[in-house]
């Protein structure tokens, strides 16, 4: 049985460029109308440490609106979950620009103290934005999808009661900050783990909900579509060395292609599902739960988003969010 967890991480740029109204606010009241036309609901990844910082500096006059929405949506049952870029928290807004903490910019390797004081402080502030001192996130993306190394931060995230991690995509590799989900490939759908994500543990306490990918050539990525996204990002935060890194990681036969539909065309969207559903009818009581990611700042194009959710439905397949089925899985 095949589910959908459409999640979206709801950010500028990571370093610091963007605006609010344009990167967020705009692409996720058309996203939430297109949702509400199906009876569906999105798992919106909040970036809070922007999100606090940008308040604080009074940096973006859509500051207000942009929290507004959060509540808005919050209270229409869909689920807000955590999403941190941790450099964001000793960054500094100087002549119209933000210069940001690289130094913490992977939050799982910082000191176990540190990394409690960064979650405990985003977590108060979406308790902030969205009124309620018993919101708990029950589901967490790393930024930039760091989740390695998994200890301390899974533990300090447990005791926070946060029992879900999609941060992992299968065969994911980063030269630069030492990511390797190459050896989850052999994962199932979604697994319970403890001292390593990618390693399966019966005992674990903390479940992974991977981003669904495929495996393939790494031209079978070239399309319009992607490159201009990718190419429009670049401009953004591409270093000369950040290319040389994204080179060594792109030097092997097969790449991992995320299931993203704010960057993949229709036809990668429905031949991915025709896939997931083939392998589906070899095994259909399996719980299949799959995980989408997009980025607001990333959508383009409401009209393929459209015509897929149209493509799911004419299939019956379930949208649904990780709040909805974690009974089920645990």
């Amino acid at each position: 049985m095949i589910n959908v967890i459409f999640t979206i991480d709801y950010e500028i740029y990571g370093n610091g460029e963007g605006s609010l109204k344009d990167h967020i606010l705009i692409p996720t009241y058309h996203l939430k109308k297109l949702f509400d036309q199906y009876n569906a609901k999105i798992v919106f990844f909040v970036e809070a440490a922007e999100l606090e910082k940008i308040e604080e500096a009074k940096s973006d006059a859509a500051i207000d609106d942009i929290k507004n929405q959060i509540a808005i949506l919050y209270s229409e049952d869909h689920e807000i979950a955590l999403h941190l870029h941790p450099q964001w928290y000793n960054g500094k807004y100087n002549n119209g620009q933000w210069v940001l903490d690289n130094s913490e910019y992977n939050l799982c390797i910082l000191p176990e103290k540190r990394i409690a004081q960064i979650v405990d402080q985003s977590i108060n502030y979406l308790r902030y934005i969205l009124k309620s001192s018993d919101y708990n996130p029950l589901s967490f993306r790393a930024g930039n999808w760091l989740f390695q190394p998994t200890q301390p931060i899974a533990n300090i995230l447990l005791q926070r009661n946060i029992k879900i991690d999609s941060s992992v995509f299968k065969g994911g590799l980063q030269h630069q900050h030492r990511l390797d989900y190459r050896p989850a490939l052999p994962n199932g759908y979604f697994w319970a783990f403890k001292d390593d994500v990618n390693k399966p543990d019966v005992n674990g306490k903390m479940m992974e909900f991977p981003i669904y990918v495929n495996m393939v050539p790494p031209w079978w990525m070239a399309t319009g579509k992607r490159l201009g996204l990718q190419q429009k990002a670049a401009t953004k935060s591409r270093t000369l060395r950040g290319t040389i890194y994204k080179l060594m990681d792109m030097a092997r036969p097969l790449q991992p292609l995320k299931f993203d539909f704010c960057r993949m065309t229709l036809k990668e969207l429905t031949d991915m599902m025709n896939k997931l559903i083939a392998e589906d009818q070899q095994s259909p009581e399996l719980f299949k739960p799959i995980v989408a990611i997009g980025h607001t700042k990333d959508l383009v194009d409401v009209e393929t988003v459209n015509l897929f959710l149209s493509y799911l439905k004419q299939r019956e397949i379930k949208i649904t969010t990780f709040q909805e089925i974690i009974n089920e899985c645990i």
